[in-house]
């Protein structure tokens, strides 16, 4: 039996939005601050969930670690980015874990149900990393910034964004898996055909050579001549 379609087009989309999420997630550049006043017109301040890095446009220099001394760490979007985000990858692991053993493109049969629950885990595992990419957004200019800045939204904000959504329609795809299922157990089960057996009327054993032929013909023979004939009467 093929794959079907909507299994292949899950287990292509949710990996690849797994890759993004995890970039996204690691990476520091979720807002992009510049044109800090009293700092060099090419600084940049990439601000992440975890870590914050000034580049030098000019001479490309980059330093990482910097001090939060505006408590940009302590805003709640950013707390709630730093649980839900790696929370979404262990899901999504463990839902293409899952979906892999569901779709089992090594045996001729896959196994929907399986499936479409790996679509739900798949699903839920984007939902939660849309929800901090969202409120990240939303409160984008509101979060702690130097003043006179200018705010950029980030790389690993539109990843994170692209990832969710590839593992939410990853895991719609995988969700059609529960149709067959459904499909099959409201399908009408045929009684079982009856198996004819053998009788006096079945022809499976009777003449099963020549000498059954010509004992059948004696018997009818003897049979006939112990009838009463016309003369008889």
């Amino acid at each position: 039996m093929r794959t079907p379609t909507a299994m292949i087009v899950g287990l292509v989309l949710c990996p690849c939005g797994l890759l993004l999420t995890l970039t996204g997630t690691l990476a520091p550049s979720w807002r992009q601050v510049s044109l800090i006043p009293n700092q060099p017109v090419d600084l940049v301040l990439e601000q992440g969930i975890w870590d914050m890095c000034s580049e030098r446009q000019s001479s490309h220099d980059r330093h990482c670690g910097q001090a939060d001394e505006l408590g940009y760490f302590e805003q709640v979007p950013v707390r709630v980015a730093q649980g839900l985000m790696p929370t979404s990858l262990v899901l999504t692991f463990l839902g293409l874990v899952v979906a892999a053993l569901g779709v089992r493109c090594w045996q001729k049969e896959p196994r929907h149900l399986l499936a479409g629950v790996a679509g739900l885990v798949l699903l839920l595992s984007g939902l939660l990393s849309l929800v901090p990419a969202s409120w990240y957004t939303h409160e984008l200019w509101a979060l702690p910034a130097p003043t006179s800045s200018t705010l950029v939204v980030g790389y690993s904000l539109v990843l994170s964004y692209l990832g969710s959504c590839l593992e939410i329609l990853g895991g719609l795809a995988l969700t059609l898996s529960f149709h067959h299922c459904c499909k099959k157990r409201g399908a009408p089960k045929l009684p079982p055909s009856p198996v004819l057996e053998a009788g006096p009327c079945s022809t499976t054993g009777a003449y099963r050579n020549p000498w059954d032929i010509l004992e059948d013909e004696r018997d009818g023979q003897h049979q006939r001549s112990t009838l009463p004939c016309d003369s008889d009467l």
